[in-house]
């Protein structure tokens, strides 16, 4: 390994803004799209939505995202859960691209993470493409121009450089491959290199937010959030392709966002300002809000597949990737909140694509069942999610969420816990995964049946509803619901063979004791411990 000290990350560039020239600084949305074009990063499809490939990586690379390891993070950080390198690594890192940049004209975004004014993070942005100032400003939060970092002279919290052209040296700097994505919170610096994927630097601000907030006492989640008239908000728990966007995009509600929010003393708010939505066989039957956005002005679709002559979309094609996204606005959503702002929630539904075809189609928890499944964090990754996943797989990602965890699960876990009790939430556990048998053998839950059990929940009518106790994990599962095939309620029923199903009843809940089995130690809540060993019984 090369050791480089800070004073000596030096390079024809002494910082990144230099390769920034003012006319490539905080352009609007119109002139980032028409650089994009005449550059050729992107194509123009029917209706004006910037077409993008992204090239190997049509996913996260969670196996490259590194942490420097010093001490503001020693005892702070999770380093079961998130790979370090050293300060000399990043300040490697940092000089070698910096020369990479030194010939090169970069654009630079001032945006913010975060609506809530007490608790958001200036975060400066700066981008090797064009197309890519166009999509983190569809994502983040766009201050006026007026309190933008370049106009008032004040620095931002953050810097994040996205330069995909560079290709680390895993030697030298530290890191697995090429590609890599490096957070260090003394140089409150984020370096990402060797991807395209444009969902690196969203997720590295939601990172930043994860390891800021919870020493404020306040919940950052990855989550979706929409709210009713009655003033009923709702959160959304869930990974990427369980459908969180899917279901909080409600034309009878108002979304407040659909991937990550923060939960503080003044209610919820969005860190973001727009939305990442897949987009592989989007249904306009059946998701309109989101597939309308596909034919808006500058949404960004990344891995979509494109007719060269006819400019037409074909949703359904996936040569390009099984993980097409499309970036927009969130006003591109009807009935989307501009503010980022609402109440403390009612509900928490926690979302998961149960591969086993075990679990109901919805049920009802106490505030001890949502705390154990929010830190199992049950579900399955859905193909093209993360790199190397062609197909669904049972997974447990703590807090539904574990790769951009900082700090240690319970800290979240514990905090949420206080939330829900100081609230009076009620809480959900929803599956929109399998039905009939397992991944191969049943099929996927219906969505008109999922967004009817979803619509009872939310307007309360459900918790009323006539409920037998589930043997694998005793919460509240309604055996009628208006409007629902009652068959479907009860997943032991929709097999064809019961023992079948029994077998991987039992075999799915000693995955969830033995994952389980780490986070026991730090647990200390008793009625947590009491049903963490009920489980194992």
């Amino acid at each position: 390994m090369v050791s480089v000290s800070v004073v000596e990350a030096k390079s024809s560039l002494s910082n990144f803004e230099e390769a920034c020239p003012e006319s490539l600084r905080n352009l609007t949305v119109p002139v980032l799209y028409q650089m994009a074009v005449e550059r050729g990063e992107g194509e123009v499809a029917k209706h004006g939505p910037l077409v993008v490939k992204t090239g190997e990586h049509t996913g996260r690379s969670a196996k490259d995202k590194f942490m420097v390891r010093d001490a503001s993070t020693e005892d702070a950080v999770w380093w079961d859960n998130n790979k370090s390198i050293t300060s000399d690594q990043f300040a490697a890192l940092h000089k070698d691209m910096l020369d990479y940049a030194a010939d090169k004209s970069l654009f630079a975004q001032d945006l913010k993470g975060g609506t809530d004014k007490t608790h958001a993070v200036k975060v400066r942005v700066i981008t090797e493409f064009a197309w890519h100032g166009l999509f983190i400003q569809h994502l983040l939060v766009r201050p006026p121009m007026e309190e933008r970092g370049f106009v008032t002279g004040i620095d931002p919290d953050f810097t994040i450089v996205d330069l995909p052209g560079f290709e680390a040296d895993p030697e030298r700097h530290g890191c697995r491959t090429k590609t890599v994505v490096a957070l260090d919170f003394t140089r409150k610096l984020v370096l990402i290199g060797g991807t395209s994927y444009a969902g690196e630097m969203k997720k590295s601000v939601f990172s930043i937010l994860n390891f800021l907030l919870p020493p404020k006492r306040v919940m950052p989640m990855h989550c979706s959030v929409n709210v009713g008239n009655q003033a009923d908000s709702a959160i959304f728990f869930g990974l990427s392709g369980t459908g969180k966007t899917t279901l909080s995009a409600d034309p009878n509600r108002m979304l407040i966002g659909d991937d990550e929010h923060g939960w503080s003393e003044h209610g919820l708010f969005n860190f973001e300002g727009g939305c990442y939505a897949k987009m592989i066989r989007l249904s306009k039957e059946a998701e309109p809000e989101i597939f309308a956005t596909t034919q808006k002005f500058a949404t960004v679709l990344e891995n979509v597949v494109m007719d060269e002559k006819t400019r037409e979309l074909d949703l359904d094609d996936a040569t390009l990737a099984e993980n097409s996204r499309g970036a927009y606005p969130i006003s591109y959503i009807p009935n989307a909140s501009i503010s980022g702002h609402t109440v403390h929630p009612k509900n928490i539904i926690m979302l998961t694509a149960d591969a086993f075809g075990v679990l109901p189609p919805i049920a009802r928890m106490t505030s001890t069942e949502a705390m154990y499944q929010f830190l199992s964090g049950y579900t399955a990754k859905v193909a093209g999610t993360e790199k190397g996943v062609t197909e669904p797989e049972a997974t447990f990602s703590t807090c539904f969420g574990a790769p951009f965890m900082p700090r240690h699960p319970t800290i979240y876990g514990d905090l949420l816990g206080d939330l829900i009790e100081q609230h009076g939430v009620t809480c959900w556990l929803v599956n929109t995964g399998w039905t009939g048998g397992p991944y191969g053998t049943g099929s996927r839950m219906p969505i008109k049946a999922t967004r009817a059990l979803l619509n009872a929940a939310l307007d309360g009518s459900l918790k009323a509803a006539p409920m037998r106790k589930d043997p694998l994990f005793g919460f509240d599962v309604p055996t009628e619901v208006p409007g629902v095939d009652t068959a479907i309620l009860d997943p032991r029923g929709t097999w064809s063979d019961g023992a079948a199903y029994d077998a991987q009843a039992a075999k799915l809940k000693t995955m969830f004791v033995e994952n389980f089995e780490k986070f026991v130690p730090h647990v200390k809540d008793p009625e947590l411990l009491a049903l963490v060993e009920k489980m194992k019984g």
